[in-house]
Parts: C-alpha cells; sequence; structure tokens
C-alpha cells in the first residue's frame, strides 16, 4: 500500500469538516468502537476517519483515519473549558458552537486544528503548533473579551506498523 501525504491531509481536512465542525452525524450507538464515548464519522473512497471523544465541560479524545482498512494517522487531544467555566453549560455551548466555526477554517497547511488566529465577536482563537502531518503537536486556546475560556493540548502523527506494508 501507498500514502500519499498530500490525499491523506487533504481527507483529514474535508472529515474535520464535515465531522465535528460540520456538526455531522453521530455513529450509531451498536458501532461505537469506544462505549461511553460520542463518536463521530466519515468516509470517502477508501478512507475513513473517526472522532471518538468523552466529555462536556473537559472532553479528551481522538482523531484516527484509515486507509484501505489500516490505520494510518491518528490525533490524540485533551482540554476544554478553564475551571471558572466548567459549570456553565449555556456559556460553554456558545464556545464550542465558536470552536466548531474555527474549526471549519482547517486547510492543506494547517490541518490539525484551526487557523493560526480567528476572531468572530468577542470570541478570538489562537493555534500554537510544531511540526507537519506527518509528527505534530500543539495547543489552542478560545479567549472570550480577552480571557482565556478554553485550552486544549493535541498530539499526532502517522502511524507505521512494525513491518510497514505502506510506503510515503
Amino acid at each position: 500500500m501507498t500514502l500519499n501525504i498530500e490525499a491523506l491531509t487533504a481527507f483529514v481536512v474535508k472529515a474535520k469538516k464535515a465531522a465535528y465542525a460540520g456538526d455531522g452525524a453521530e455513529v450509531p450507538a451498536a458501532k461505537i468502537q469506544t462505549p461511553g464515548f460520542k463518536e463521530l464519522s466519515f468516509t470517502e473512497g477508501k478512507w475513513e476517519y473517526r472522532d471518538s471523544y468523552a466529555g462536556y465541560f473537559l472532553a479528551p479524545g481522538r482523531e484516527v483515519v484509515w486507509f484501505q482498512g489500516q490505520p494510518v494517522w491518528m490525533m490524540a487531544y485533551a482540554g476544554g473549558m478553564t475551571p471558572e467555566h466548567r459549570r456553565d453549560k449555556p456559556f460553554a455551548k456558545q464556545t464550542f458552537t465558536f470552536l466548531k466555526r474555527a474549526l471549519s477554517q482547517a486547510s492543506m497547511n494547517r490541518p490539525f486544528r484551526g487557523p493560526l488566529h480567528f476572531t468572530e465577536g468577542d470570541y478570538s482563537y489562537s493555534d500554537i503548533f510544531s511540526g507537519t502531518i506527518i509528527e505534530f503537536t500543539g495547543r489552542e486556546y478560545i479567549q472570550h473579551q480577552g480571557k482565556k475560556v478554553f485550552q486544549q493540548r493535541y498530539i499526532g502523527g502517522l502511524i507505521l506498523p512494525k513491518e510497514p506494508a505502506q510506503s510515503l
């Protein structure tokens, strides 16, 4: 199997926009891979993507991409609302709605999360990362009226088995 990095990147961007950022459909309970988690999926041709997370105010999770049935890429993330906002469900919902708009700005140059900076109304989003889709780490923040209300770390990259059947 040959894995094309540009095709992987394009699929990751498309899947992210269709799943969480695009209010994608949840995986039915009978097909959830991790019981107790909420899962969103997107499939196109030989590619499959699944975003799986648990929680609300703090919601760690992972995104996995399969190509021809083999896992080829993964990102793990953890974080959420800052402590003073972890009981305010309406404010958290408003913040997550803004987060989805920021994440819908994912691009081929920044496929992991959102743009470096995105502002709308009283909200602003910032993302700091290093690496490429092959191996990366980062941290994103949301501020409301200049005060940090959300933060999350992420890490990920390619999955290469002990005896790779894929080439890059």
